[in-house]
């Protein structure tokens, strides 16, 4: 069982980037997407063999999530339930017979940490939404999450330190879900693994450079260890400013 997660960063600028290629290459069992930009009929994608769903904020190009299944969830829920978060399209939930699958995208806390009140709430809010669904079966969360959690997982840690996503409380929330039953995929495999990034600015020609972050995540449960087999991520693959990463299952 394989699935890819990725920040297309815009899924209409995506599709004209060589976003159908690589789905098709890939042929993944779900391949979950964030920051899509879209509204409900902006899209209408022929993806044969795969169920669609969709969550859309409600401001106009701005966040969104989706997933692609070949195989129809027994449910599929929208959002955390929560009304102060469930304005901007950032999680959806397939459930499974076996586990759920959970695509997110994490709230960012801005230029100068306009968000991070905002995000600490948040952040308390999805683990306690994922544990409860651990209660009930093992659970897949993957999705850009927006932080980089040890310096290994940026190119320039001391000079990003209070910046958005690799401040102290960023960490400290993703290490207290970690902590919670949860396991970093990536890490599982390749614990010191340097310069493998997901995400590189736009700007001074970081990706280019390798100037990059790795902010996107396979998270699973941890009584799922066993059954993992791989986790990739794909840094020759084009077509957004982050690039898609894998989590494989026997």
């Amino acid at each position: 069982m394989k699935y890819i997660s990725w920040n297309v960063n815009g899924l209409r600028a995506c599709l004209q980037k060589g976003f159908l290629d690589f789905f098709k290459e890939a042929d993944a069992d779900a391949f979950c997407l964030q920051e899509t930009k879209i509204s409900e009929g902006q899209v209408d994608l022929e993806l044969e063999g795969y169920h669609q769903y969709y969550n859309y904020a409600e401001k106009k190009g701005y966040s969104g999530t989706a997933i692609f299944t070949k195989k129809e969830p027994l449910s599929v829920t929208y959002g955390l339930g929560i009304e102060e978060h469930d304005h901007e399209g950032r999680v959806i939930t397939c459930e499974f017979e076996d586990h759920y699958l959970v695509t997110v995208y994490t709230p960012n806390s801005k230029q100068e940490l306009l968000r991070l009140d905002y995000r600490m709430v948040w952040e308390d809010a999805f683990r306690e939404y994922l544990l409860s669904l651990d209660q009930k079966k093992p659970v897949v969360v993957c999705g850009d999450m927006n932080v980089a959690k040890e310096e290994i997982d940026l190119k320039n840690p001391s000079s990003n330190h209070h910046n958005a996503g690799f401040t102290d409380e960023e960490r400290d929330k993703m290490r207290t879900l970690l902590a919670a039953g949860f396991t970093d995929t990536f890490r599982h495999f390749y614990p010191d693994q340097t310069g493998i990034y997901s995400w590189w600015s736009y700007r001074f020609q970081a990706r280019a450079k390798n100037a990059g972050w790795r902010i996107d995540y396979f998270l699973v449960s941890d009584r799922m260890q066993d059954r993992l087999s791989d986790a990739k991520i794909h840094t020759d693959i084009m077509g957004s400013d982050h690039c898609p990463v894998e989590v494989t299952f026997d």
